[in-house]
C-alpha cells in the first residue's frame, strides 16, 4: 500500500462507517441515546418514519461521540496519511451526520473536505455518487468503501479501494479486480469472547439448592438444573452483548476491555443484535420445559440486568447490591427449576458473600485506575478516596457471611438434615479463607477483575471448595 507520489492525482474520497472505522456511528449513537434516556427508544420509530437522514440527525442532535476513542482501521489510516504526505487531496465522504463527521475530521486533521449527511439528505449510495461527481467529475476521484451502499460510487470512481468488504462489495471487487484492503476477521475465539463463555461458570450456582437438599442422584432435578443452566447462560450472554453496546465508549478507554469484539469493531453491532435475539430465543425455548416459576425468575433476571446496564451500574453502592442480588437470583432460579425450597439461611449467606465479592470487583477497578482524589472512575459512582471504605465494607461482608453460616451450622435445621453435623463446621473457615484470600490478592493487585470467576477457576480455591463439598457429603451420609 505505497502512497501515490503524483500530486496531481485525483482526490481520494473515503467512506467512514466500516471503512475508516470498524464500526457504525448510527448504531453507536442510538445506544448512546438510549443509555442517556431509555424513553428516547419510543421516539425512534417516529424519527425513522421520516427517513434515514431524519433519524441520523435526531440522534446526532442529542448525543456526542469521542473521535479519539473510535476503532480506526490502522491500514486505512496509514494509507491516508501517506497519501496526504505525498500531496494528495483527501475527502471524507460519509452518510454519517455532519456533526459526527466534522468532529472526526477535526480530530484526524487529514481531510481537505467533508461530505456528510445534512438536513434530510442522506448521503449514501446514489446521493453520495452525485455529490462526488458534481464536485470532482465522473471518474475524477478514487473511492474507498466497504459495502453494498458503495457500489454506485465505485462505478463512478476512477479507481476503487475495497476495505473489509461485505458480500456485495466483495463480489464487485472480484469482478473488477480493484484494490482490496483486508482487515482482521472474526474467529471462533471471537465468538466465544462475545458470548463470554467463561462467565457461564457463575450459573453453576443454579445447582446449589439441589445439592443442599441432598438430591444428587435425582435424574429429574439433574435434567432441570441442566436446562436452567442453558437458559440462564444464553440469557446472560445476550445481556452481555447488549451491555457491550451501551459501554462501547467506556470499554475503548479501558486497557483490556478495548479489545472486546464490539469495542474493537471486529464484530458489527447488527451481528451482535441478531446474536442476542437468537440467544434469547434459545433461553426462553429452554425455559418452556421448566416450571412457570422459573420463567418468572428468568424474566426478573433479564429486567434486573437490563436496569443494571442502563443505569444502576453507575449508582454508588446500589450497583454492588444489585450484583449481589443477581447472584442470589441464580439460587432462586435453581430452586424454581427443581422445586426445592430456598431457606432464609441460604439467602442471607449468599447476600453477604456475594456483596463482598461485588465490592472486590469495584475495589480492583479503583486500584487499576489512575484517578486523583475527587475524580470518579469512568462509568461508576466511585472516587479514588473510596478505596478504604469499600475494602472495609467488603471484608465486613465476608465475615458476616461466615457468621451466618456458623449460626446456620449450629441450628436445628442442620442437626435434622445431617447425621454428622460436626463435619459441617469446617465450612465456616473455608468461606473465610476464600474471601480473605480474594481480598489479600486484590490489595496486592493480583486479582482478576471478576472475583467469582477467579474463585471458580483458581486451583487453590477449587481444592478448598472440593474439601468443603466432601465434608458436606460425609456429614450427610447416614
Amino acid at each position: 500500500m505505497d502512497a501515490r507520489s503524483d500530486k496531481n492525482a485525483a482526490p481520494l474520497a473515503v467512506d467512514l462507517d466500516g471503512t475508516l472505522i470498524a464500526g457504525d456511528l448510527l448504531w453507536e449513537g442510538l445506544f448512546l441515546l438510549i443509555r442517556k434516556n431509555p424513553l428516547f427508544l419510543f421516539l425512534v420509530p417516529f424519527w425513522a418514519a421520516r427517513g434515514p437522514a431524519a433519524l441520523k440527525q435526531a440522534i446526532a442532535a442529542r448525543v456526542d461521540i469521542d473521535p479519539a476513542s473510535l476503532p480506526y482501521r490502522a491500514a486505512v489510516l496509514s494509507r491516508l496519511r501517506d497519501e496526504r504526505a505525498a500531496g494528495r487531496k483527501i475527502i471524507l465522504a460519509t452518510g454519517t451526520p455532519r456533526k459526527f463527521a466534522d468532529a472526526i475530521a477535526a480530530h484526524l486533521g487529514l481531510f481537505d473536505a467533508v461530505l456528510a449527511t445534512d438536513g434530510l439528505h442522506n448521503l449514501t449510495a446514489g446521493r453520495k455518487r452525485a455529490a462526488l461527481v458534481e464536485a470532482y467529475g465522473d471518474g475524477g476521484f478514487d473511492y474507498a468503501g466497504n459495502s453494498r451502499h458503495d457500489l454506485k460510487v465505485f462505478d463512478a470512481a476512477r479507481a476503487a479501494i475495497v476495505v473489509a468488504p461485505d458480500r456485495h462489495a466483495a463480489r464487485w471487487q472480484a469482478a473488477h479486480g480493484s484494490e482490496k484492503i483486508e482487515v482482521q476477521k472474526p474467529t471462533f475465539k471471537t465468538i466465544l469472547k462475545m458470548l463470554r463463555v467463561h462467565q457461564w461458570l457463575k450459573n453453576s450456582l443454579i445447582a446449589v439448592p439441589m445439592v443442599l437438599s441432598h438430591e444428587y442422584f435425582n435424574i429429574h432435578m439433574l435434567v432441570a438444573c441442566a436446562l436452567a443452566f442453558v437458559s440462564f447462560s444464553t440469557a446472560a450472554s445476550a445481556i452481555y452483548i447488549v451491555n457491550d453496546f451501551f459501554d462501547l465508549a467506556l470499554d475503548r478507554q479501558h486497557p483490556t476491555k478495548r479489545n472486546r469484539p464490539f469495542a474493537s469493531g471486529v464484530l458489527s453491532m447488527p451481528f451482535g443484535m441478531g446474536s442476542a435475539a437468537v440467544l434469547l430465543a434459545i433461553s426462553f425455548a429452554t425455559a418452556a420445559f421448566l416450571p412457570s416459576l422459573f420463567m418468572a425468575v428468568l424474566a426478573a433476571y433479564l429486567v434486573a440486568t437490563t436496569a443494571y446496564s442502563l443505569s444502576v451500574k453507575r449508582m454508588l453502592l446500589l450497583d454492588v447490591l444489585m450484583l449481589a442480588f443477581l447472584y442470589t437470583m441464580r439460587l432462586l432460579a435453581g430452586a424454581a427449576a427443581t422445586g426445592v425450597d430456598v431457606s432464609f439461611w441460604l439467602l442471607a449467606f449468599s447476600t453477604f458473600f456475594f456483596l463482598s465479592l461485588a465490592l472486590v470487583k469495584r475495589f480492583v477497578e479503583l486500584r487499576a485506575s489512575d484517578l486523583v482524589r475527587g475524580e470518579r472512575i469512568a462509568g461508576r459512582g466511585y472516587r479514588a478516596e473510596d478505596q478504604d471504605v469499600i475494602a472495609q465494607a467488603g471484608m465486613a461482608s465476608a465475615f458476616s457471611s461466615a457468621l451466618v453460616l456458623a449460626l446456620y451450622i449450629d441450628s436445628d435445621a442442620v442437626r435434622e438434615l445431617y447425621p454428622h453435623p460436626w463435619m459441617v463446621w469446617p465450612l465456616a473457615p473455608i468461606v473465610l479463607y476464600l474471601t480473605m484470600r480474594v481480598w489479600i490478592l486484590a490489595r496486592r493487585d493480583e486479582m482478576h477483575d471478576d472475583p467469582v470467576v477467579f474463585i471458580i477457576s483458581d486451583w487453590r480455591s477449587q481444592l478448598v471448595a472440593l474439601a468443603g463439598g466432601a465434608m458436606l457429603l460425609i456429614a450427610g451420609w447416614a
